[in-house]
This record gives C-alpha cells, sequence and structure tokens, in this order.
C-alpha cells in the first residue's frame, strides 16, 4: 500500500482536491471556554497527540475539530491561507475549540513532506505547516518538472532514500533548515523507519472511521462534516455546535 501511495510523484494537480458547500447551520448557544495558564496562549500551544496528529490548543477543549489533510493539496493550502488566523483568533484563543491537524497521504510526495515537517517537533509544527502552504507551488512544482526518467529512477530507492531524494529535489529539507531545524534532525527524520508506517496507519483509520473521500475533511467532536472545504463553509459548522 505504501508503495502505491508513492507511485507516481508527479502524479499531483494544483487544484482542489475536495469539494462541496457547507450546511449553512445556524448558531447555537457559545458554550464556556477557558483561560489558558498563565503567561501562555492556547494559539501556541500545540502537543503530539496519541493518534499521531498535532493539536493547537485547549486539550480538554468542549469543541474539538479535527482535519484530515493532505500536505501537497491546495484546498487545504487554501484554508491554511484563509482559515487558520480567524479560527485561532476567534475560536481557539478562547479555549473553546482545540484544533488538530491529521496527514493523510493522498499524493506521492505527501509522506516526505509529512515527515520533513515534523522534523522540529510539535512547536513549530504549524509555524512550518501553514508556510509549507504558502510555498506549495513552488516546491510542489519543482517535483513536477521532474523527468519521467528522474521519476522512475527514485521510485525504485528504498523508501527512506525516496524521502531523501525528494527532500532534496523540492528543496524541502533547506526550507526547514532555514527555518531553525538542524540537519541532523532532517536526516533523521526522513530516515525513520516507522513514521511511514504510523501515517499510513493513520490513512487507514481515516478512510475507515471517517469515511474520507477527499482533503480537507474535517471532524468536530468525533463526526465527520460533509461537503465542507472551505473556511466560509466551516466558520457556520463551527458555531452551530456552540464556538
Amino acid at each position: 500500500m505504501l508503495r502505491s501511495i508513492l507511485a507516481g510523484v508527479a502524479i499531483v494537480t494544483l487544484a482542489a482536491c475536495n469539494s462541496g458547500a457547507g450546511n449553512n447551520n445556524a448558531a447555537t448557544a457559545q458554550v464556556a471556554g477557558k483561560p489558558a495558564p498563565a503567561g501562555t496562549e492556547w494559539a501556541t500551544t500545540v502537543a503530539l497527540t496519541s493518534d499521531g496528529g498535532y493539536r493547537m490548543g485547549n486539550p480538554d477543549a468542549p469543541i474539538k475539530l479535527i482535519e484530515y489533510g493532505s500536505v501537497t493539496c491546495p484546498a487545504c493550502a487554501a484554508f491554511s491561507a484563509q482559515g487558520m488566523e480567524p479560527l485561532k483568533a476567534n475560536f481557539i484563543k478562547s479555549g473553546r475549540v482545540s484544533y488538530e491537524f491529521r496527514s493523510y497521504l493522498l499524493h506521492g510526495p505527501d509522506l516526505m513532506a509529512t515527515m520533513v515537517l515534523q522534523c522540529g517537533g510539535p512547536e513549530p509544527f504549524f509555524t512550518m505547516l501553514d508556510a509549507a502552504y504558502a510555498d506549495l507551488q513552488n516546491w510542489l512544482g519543482k517535483l513536477s518538472a521532474m523527468t519521467p526518467a528522474e521519476q522512475t529512477r527514485i521510485q525504485a530507492l528504498p523508501i527512506a532514500a525516496q524521502n531523501t531524494a525528494l527532500a532534496q529535489a523540492s528543496g524541502l529539507d533547506q526550507f526547514v533548515i532555514q527555518r531553525g531545524v538542524s540537519s541532523e534532525a532532517v536526516k533523521q527524520c526522513l530516515a525513520d523507519p516507522k513514521m511511514p508506517e504510523k501515517l499510513l496507519a493513520m490513512r487507514n483509520r481515516a478512510n475507515t472511521e471517517f469515511e474520507l473521500t477527499g482533503t480537507p475533511t474535517f471532524v468536530i467532536n468525533g463526526k465527520t462534516v460533509a461537503g465542507v472545504a472551505s473556511w466560509a463553509d466551516l466558520e457556520p459548522e463551527l458555531r452551530a455546535a456552540g464556538a
């Protein structure tokens, strides 16, 4: 299965990975929030979860938002650009909502990109992710421009070597190094033999438990929000849940 996901490194289109309109639910009574501990803010409180995602915000928030996203998905990049600031300012900061990003392997380069962006650990993860989304057309375009011969050569390598070759070809290795991650940490991340299987297990769980049909897919308090792929459609759903 992992080989099939990695196959075709350039089979990535810079178009929406999901589509649909929101349900336009009416807002309901707002749930209670919780102040962050003294000297901290919920919007900068990030932790690795037991499910392998990265959670921002109050771990005990009454409204738990999960995004299953592909780091090569332009629709996910659009959500990052349009939604993250209002999500943090209006929902996460209050302690009413926590937000967890779970990587979903959708295109060949997703494995490499996800692993590279995790190299710095939880604290800088969302900064790295948002920056990579903002630069998506640049680094993903480099992979799309690879010759068929180069793609074939990389696909024949062991998975760890594939990841390293793709990170170098895309420039994502230097992208995170320039943002404070050591070159040794990047090397170790890409060689981690357990992470590919963990990410594949996360993908399989998403398929079976939440019936994903594309990315981004949003889950609010354990329930998949159907037909929502943008911030404009997600915000009413959060308010309807009491956020």
